[in-house]
């Protein structure tokens, strides 16, 4: 199968390693470009979306922009990382306009995208059979979840990081401390420090934020160390 996937190069190798050597790739980068980069990046889209049996979309992307009309009239189905929006708020005219587009949620923040099942949400209740059909073109498992931000997996890690920072800035236990408690103690593969730094101190904080203003729920406020140092664009020191 054809594989286009947009604004994903930062889980690039996760991306092969999870759907495997038997499909063909193509990785398009829309994001931090000059505007004089833009017919290039749209002529790109333009040829590698009828070849296209699926399409992935990351992070920032303009929904508005010529590049995700081309995607809104593929034929294939279009999986978007609904991490700070649910589907329905994205309202993609393709969304309520056209019955031949299918899409569909899913969990792509690095860590969290090379499992054995691929996290995803549906837009059309309808569109479970045709679900069922590409994730086995893609040779993956999958579970469906609610169509909410930041989805399941997302909503739990990042508030366990964001819970740790709280523990670190209030001076209850070190940073190293804490990372070891929490591997030792519940067996996860990383601390929540070193799984901040994995999945990006900028990816959790807006994933955080986007939980915040759509539930007002405390467990989602977002601590100021984390805060600190997701706008100074800096890891933490493990």
């Amino acid at each position: 199968m054809h594989i286009l996937v947009i604004d994903g190069a930062h889980v690039e190798a996760e991306f092969r390693e999870k759907f495997g050597p038997s499909h063909e790739y193509r990785f398009i980068n829309t994001q931090h470009e000059e505007p004089s980069e833009w017919p290039l990046i749209e002529q790109a889209i333009a040829g590698a979306v009828p070849v296209a049996g699926v399409a992935f979309c990351f992070g920032q992307t303009d929904r508005h922009s010529h590049s995700y009309r081309l995607l809104e009239k593929s034929a294939s189905p279009v999986f978007v990382e609904n991490l700070k929006e649910s589907l329905s708020e994205m309202r993609w005219e393709a969304m309520n306009g056209s019955p031949a587009m299918h899409f569909f949620g899913f969990c792509g923040l690095p860590t969290l995208l090379n499992r054995t099942l691929l996290e995803v949400s549906l837009y059309h209740e309808a569109d479970r059979t045709k679900l069922a059909e590409i994730c086995a073109a893609l040779g993956t498992d999958y579970r469906v979840v609610e169509d909410r931000v930041g989805l399941v997996t997302p909503r739990v890690i990042c508030q366990i990081i964001n819970e740790a920072c709280f523990t670190l800035q209030e001076g209850t236990a070190s940073m190293q401390d804490i990372d070891l408690g929490m591997k030792l103690g519940t067996n996860y593969p990383r601390g929540p420090f070193a799984w901040a730094n994995a999945i990006g101190v900028e990816r959790v904080y807006a994933v955080l934020e986007a939980l915040w203003h759509d539930t007002h729920d405390e467990r989602y406020k977002v601590c100021p160390l984390l805060k600190r140092q997701a706008l100074r664009g800096e890891p933490f020191a493990v």
